[in-house]
C-alpha cells in the first residue's frame, strides 16, 4: 500500500470500538488483532467498551466467553465497563454515545465500529483532534422527504435552527440543492475529537432531544436505526469539525476499511483487506476462538467467502449496496 506522510504532532490517542456478547465480540477481537499487525508502533490505549446489565437490557449483555476477553487481553485490549442511562437494547447504536462518558476526559480518542479491520499504520494519519469528522463511506440513508415536503433542506435546517447552529456554513456548494451530498451527512463507523467527554455530553444532549422533541419537519421521517447519524454532523458542526479535515482516501481506505459483514467485504473489498483478514485471522490462538462465530467460520475458514467474491467484478460494482446484497442472497451466501 502507498505510503502517507506522518502527523505533523506526535499527539498519543487512544482508540475505543464497543462490544458486547454475540457478533460484537468476535468482530473487536479481528479488530484488535488487524490494528495490532497493521500498527505495531500505535501505543495508546486500546479500549472495548462494554455495556453493563441493568434495567435498559433485557439479559446480560457483557461479552459472555471468556475466551474471548482472554484473547483480547492478549492483545493488549482493554476492558471498559460503562452503564446506559438512556438507551440499551431499545436503541444498542446509542452505545457509541453512552460509552464515550466512561473514557478519560482531556485523552484524545478515535471510535470505530467494531466490523471494521485496521489495514495500514493508524500512527501515520494526521488527525486534528480540534477538528473533528467521521466516515464518508455512506449513502443518503437519510432523510427521506416525503412527496410534499419538506425536502432535504427543510428537514436539516430545523435541526440546526433548533440547536442554534448555522446551517449554510455545514453545505457543500459542489452540489445542488436537494441533493443529499450538498448536506452534512456521515456514516458513524469511526470519529474522533480531543475528549470523549466533551464530545460524549453533545451527542448525548442531541440524540435525546431529536428522539424526545424532534423538530416539526421531521414527523414522517424514521428516527430508527438512523438517530445517531441524525445527532453526528450536528456535533461535529457544533465542535468546529466538517467533511474535510482528513486527507481522502485514508480511514475508509488505506488505513481501515469499514467492512459491514463478511459477505460484503469478500464482495467488494481489495484483494490486501482480504489477505489481511485471512492473515490475522489464521494463528490458531485465534482460530480457536473464531470459529465459534458461525459467519467467520463460513466465510473465512470454510470458504465461502471465496464463493461471495467470485460473483462480482470489484472494478464493475454494483452502485447499490442494495443489490450487491441481493446478489449475494440469491445465491444462498448472506450471513451476518
Amino acid at each position: 500500500m502507498p505510503q502517507t506522510q506522518a502527523p505533523s504532532s506526535e499527539t498519543r490517542f487512544n482508540i475505543v470500538v464497543v462490544a458486547q456478547s454475540g457478533r460484537l465480540a468476535y468482530e473487536a477481537l479481528l479488530f484488535a488483532a488487524s490494528l495490532r499487525h497493521s500498527s505495531p508502533g500505535f501505543t495508546g490505549r486500546l479500549l472495548v467498551a462494554e455495556p453493563q446489565p441493568g434495567p435498559l437490557w433485557p439479559g446480560d449483555p457483557r461479552i459472555s466467553d471468556d475466551a474471548i476477553t482472554g484473547a483480547l487481553t492478549d492483545l493488549d485490549a482493554e476492558i471498559l465497563p460503562f452503564e446506559n442511562r438512556h438507551f440499551g437494547a431499545s436503541y444498542p447504536y446509542g452505545n457509541k454515545i453512552e460509552m464515550l462518558r466512561a473514557m478519560p476526559a482531556g485523552e484524545p480518542f478515535v471510535f470505530f465500529d467494531t466490523d471494521t479491520l485496521i489495514t495500514g499504520d493508524i500512527t501515520r494519519v494526521p488527525f486534528d483532534f480540534d477538528r473533528p469528522t467521521a466516515s464518508l463511506r455512506r449513502e443518503g440513508t437519510w432523510p427521506d422527504p416525503p412527496l410534499y415536503g419538506p425536502g432535504y433542506t427543510g428537514i436539516w435546517k430545523s435541526l440546526y435552527d433548533k440547536f442554534g447552529l448555522e446551517f449554510e456554513s455545514s453545505l457543500d456548494p459542489d452540489y445542488p440543492d436537494e441533493y443529499w451530498r450538498r448536506y452534512l451527512y456521515f456514516n458513524a463507523g469511526f470519529f474522533f475529537f480531543r475528549c470523549p467527554q466533551e464530545f460524549g455530553a453533545l451527542f448525548e444532549e442531541y440524540a435525546l432531544a431529536i428522539r424526545d422533541h424532534a423538530p416539526e419537519a421531521l414527523c414522517a421521517q424514521t428516527l430508527t436505526p438512523w438517530l445517531d447519524q441524525i445527532a453526528l454532523p450536528l456535533v461535529i458542526h457544533a465542535l468546529g469539525g466538517g467533511r474535510d479535515t482528513l486527507p481522502a482516501g485514508l480511514l475508509d481506505g488505506e488505513i481501515s476499511c469499514h467492512y459491514r459483514t463478511f459477505p460484503l467485504l469478500y464482495a467488494r473489498e481489495n484483494d490486501a483487506v482480504v489477505e489481511l483478514l485471512e492473515t490475522v485471522a489464521a494463528p490458531n490462538r485465534l482460530k480457536k476462538v473464531l470459529k465459534g462465530f458461525h459467519p467467520i467460520r463460513r466465510n473465512v475458514y470454510q470458504g465461502r467467502g471465496a464463493k461471495v467474491r467470485a460473483l462480482f467484478d470489484r472494478d464493475n460494482l454494483p452502485k447499490r449496496e442494495a443489490a450487491i446484497r441481493n446478489r449475494i442472497r440469491s445465491q444462498k451466501l448472506w450471513m451476518r
